[in-house]
């Protein structure tokens, strides 16, 4: 019997079962991306403690519009309050903070301050994390993807997420994928292009991965084209054991979805999912997935050789 793509890398479900080995080091990656990304926020207090330091008094800081910002970040505003509220609003919460907070510190009232704007600006970092979880599954993806090119010597283009526009190919960029947002290459004589994160006017949901017929001159036209898709998938960095039913279900619902709509005009791509965290049941349901064709392929994001199966295969197509 002629094998099933997926079972080049799988022999059955629990080939799809995430290690603790690897959930303990997904916790130290999202640890050390943390305090990357915090780096910013704690010049920023250093930088507002020796302005801070200028003053004897609290009633003193009002006067330095140098750290009138950063007066409202500690105040507790958000970046996305402050675009509601309007100046006389953010005096009263300058002065809420002055007599409420840092008048009552005494002569620590700028420990006090420093640390209620790395309050607030934690709080930011936190609530960002959900979108860099993602960001460090997609950046595994991409340069899985791109090594697979590079072993195979195969030229591209990539488009870079910062400045929007589409980039000669560069194997020795060792951060090409913190920007990288699509790759597009020449497979047999047929360009390939794989974009991410896109949504398309016959389909209103944003898709994770799609592999399209056409060269990346040619998304915006046939990117609304569903016979051009040849393959989606959905992708789901997060390594919390605890979310994993979730990010599943999601997932499932999202794919379930796509292949409806496709039916509506006559198109079946192929679907896949990648995740760093598949627990039990998880993994029985991908499984039967596969088996039953609901799902074209599937790979553990934290599994190189699965990983590496999954996008030589898509790189293939």
């Amino acid at each position: 019997m002629l094998k099933q793509i997926y079972q080049y890398h799988l022999k059955n479900a629990n080939d799809l079962l995430t290690p603790y080995e690897e959930v303990r080091a997904g916790f130290v990656e999202m640890a050390l991306e943390r305090s990357r990304r915090a780096i910013p926020y704690i010049a920023e207090a250093r930088a507002l403690k020796v302005q801070a330091s200028y003053c004897k008094v609290p009633s003193d800081l009002i006067k330095n519009t140098k750290i009138r910002m950063a007066l409202l970040t500690a105040s507790g505003a958000s970046d996305k309050a402050l675009s509601h509220m309007e100046e006389g609003d953010k005096n009263k919460a300058i002065q809420g903070l002055i007599k409420n907070f840092l008048e009552p510190a005494g002569s620590n009232f700028v420990e006090e301050l420093v640390f209620r704007f790395l309050l607030t600006r934690g709080d930011s970092l936190g609530g960002s994390m959900r979108n860099i979880i993602g960001a460090l599954g997609n950046r595994k993806f991409s340069r899985t993807m791109l090594s697979v090119l590079g072993l195979e010597k195969v030229s591209f283009k990539w488009l870079n997420s910062i400045t929007t526009t589409w980039m000669d190919s560069d194997f020795d960029n060792p951060d090409i994928e913190l920007a990288l947002n699509g790759i597009s290459w020449e497979n047999k004589k047929e360009n390939r292009t794989l974009v991410y994160n896109r949504k398309f006017s016959f389909f209103k949901n944003n898709i994770d991965l799609c592999l399209i017929d056409g060269g990346f001159q040619e998304i915006e036209k046939i990117g609304n084209n569903p016979e051009k898709y040849i393959a989606l998938g959905e992708l789901k960095g997060g390594i919390d054991p605890a979310g994993a039913d979730e990010h599943w279900k999601t997932a499932r619902t999202a794919l379930a979805r796509i292949s409806e709509n496709f039916k509506k005009y006559k198109s079946k791509p192929y679907l896949f999912f990648a995740g760093a965290i598949i627990e039990k049941e998880m993994a029985k349901e991908i499984w039967g997935d596969l088996k039953n064709k609901r799902l074209t392929n599937a790979a553990n994001l934290t599994n190189p050789e699965q990983l590496i199966s999954l996008c030589t295969w898509l790189v293939s197509l």
